[in-house]
């Protein structure tokens, strides 16, 4: 299973996992389609759907453009309102927490995040990449999860530096509480990575770095410390390998 990253940041998130036959399933539509068409030089006809998180428009801005393109789309009742209204089209679908999809050869399974809006975190299961979990825009998961064989999860930022930045005058009061109370801090998605059990994780990718409160090299290595797993920090044009075995 390859995953190549179109987008990991506030201006725009989409993540695809590509099947060895050339299986697609999309992760978030922040992004325009034509991002997408371009991954994937171009071949649309093995796409089997696209999953999103959750409304705001850096996870699902163009949730209508990949619509209209025919691509079945699956979102939950808080993001199709937010971005369909009353409208009703036959690719899409409504998920709901702890309820399994199947998608193709890929199976999903929502779960409830911590958010400002009905924000939902995938387990996704296909024979080639094991069991990979799915999480971003949460400032925590009530969650754990057994049997992961790779893990997306979000690590927007840090305490330490958010604070520094707001006493030396360069940062924002407002920012910062939103910040703390609807993303995933550092320590917070060290804590979570430690709760679960990560005997068969071959890959761990953090998602969604905040730009001026994160450092992608400290990232990187307080996590695969805590984790003594291979790691990696998103971001556009990234693509690596998510098996289900380390080979």
């Amino acid at each position: 299973m390859q995953l190549k990253v179109v987008g990991s940041s506030s201006s725009g998130n989409c993540y695809i996992l590509k099947a060895s036959d050339g299986e697609v399933l999309i992760l978030e539509c922040g992004v325009p389609l034509i991002k997408v068409k371009k991954a994937l030089d171009f071949n649309l006809e093995k796409i089997s759907g696209l999953v999103v998180s959750h409304a705001h428009t850096d996870h699902a801005r163009y949730l209508l453009e990949y619509q209209a393109a025919g691509i079945p789309c699956y979102v939950n009742e808080d993001t199709k309102r937010s971005r369909m209204g009353e409208m009703q089209f036959y690719n899409t679908h409504v998920v709901e927490a702890k309820k399994r999809k199947v998608i193709g050869n890929f199976m999903i399974l929502p779960f409830e995040l911590e958010h400002d809006v009905q924000n939902y975190g995938y387990l996704i299961h296909h024979h080639e990449s094991g069991l990979i979990c799915f999480l971003t825009d949460t400032h925590y998961c009530r969650y754990k999860f057994n049997g992961l064989n790779n893990i997306l999860v979000e690590a927007n930022y840090s305490q330490q530096i958010i604070d520094q930045k707001l006493m030396d005058g360069k940062g924002s009061l407002y920012v910062r509480n939103r910040v703390l109370t609807h993303h995933m801090e550092l320590e917070t998605c060290r804590n979570f990575l430690a709760a679960n059990d990560l005997s068969h994780v071959n890959k761990i990718i953090l998602l969604h770095l905040s730009a001026q409160n994160s450092d992608v090299r400290m990232f990187q290595s307080e996590i695969q410390k805590t984790t003594g797993k291979t790691v990696y920090v998103a971001y556009s044009g990234f693509i690596t390998d998510l098996n289900k075995t380390p080979f």
